[in-house]
């Protein structure tokens, strides 16, 4: 059974927080809190891990993660960021927003669209999230925990304990989260694309 671990939503205590990054540290997989509804992660090198979610997900290998980064900063890193799309996130992160932009050299392949070499990234406006990220030092790869032939993602800890609680290392219960995902806007046009509507509100007019 998971390691269930309960984590205040807004003042994360540290010595849980450590006990969870641990857990993945040591190649594990977390169901945790975002600022949309509950998702699923590992560390960027645990292919392991990877596929594990992959089949607990019911995803083929062509699915792609999310990463999940600290600031724009991290993002800077693992994707090419022109000044317009800087701007785009420094507009609308940290927040429920998932950004499609061209991966850079850093990204691991595997880690990319296999065609378009892009990635999806997020800045969780989340402080459990963030603060495992910090201890962790590096980004999350993660995908909105919706289990096969369920419409909604999971917004309840308990819920996902008892249906996946023998498939995955470890749970942290940040409280209810919402059941709508975050919006998908993809930045690698000349002009963003709204991919897919969710909890974010994206109006280029806020710029």
């Amino acid at each position: 059974m998971a390691n269930y671990i309960s984590i205040h939503s807004q003042n994360p205590q540290p010595r849980l927080i450590k006990q969870a990054a641990k857990i993945m540290d040591d190649g594990g997989i977390l169901v945790y809190p975002t600022d949309s509804v509950y998702g699923i992660g590992c560390k960027i090198g645990e292919k392991r891990a990877l596929e594990r979610i992959r089949k607990i997900r019911g995803l083929d290998k062509d699915h792609n993660f999310t990463l999940l980064c600290r600031d724009i900063s991290e993002v800077a890193v693992y994707a090419k960021l022109s000044n317009s799309n800087f701007r785009t996130l420094k507009a609308f992160t940290p927040g429920p927003f998932t950004f499609v932009l061209a991966a850079s050299s850093e990204l691991p392949r595997r880690l990319q669209h296999p065609k378009r070499k892009t990635v999806g990234v997020r800045i969780p406006d989340n402080s459990i999230i963030q603060a495992l990220m910090n201890v962790l030092s590096e980004p999350v790869i993660n995908m909105t925990f919706t289990l096969p032939d369920d419409e909604y993602g999971l917004s309840d800890a308990h819920e996902i304990r008892q249906r996946v609680g023998e498939q995955v290392d470890a749970i942290i219960d940040g409280g209810f989260c919402g059941v709508l995902p975050s919006t998908v806007v993809d930045l690698t046009g000349n002009a963003p694309n709204l991919v897919r509507q969710g909890l974010g509100d994206f109006a280029l007019s806020n710029q």
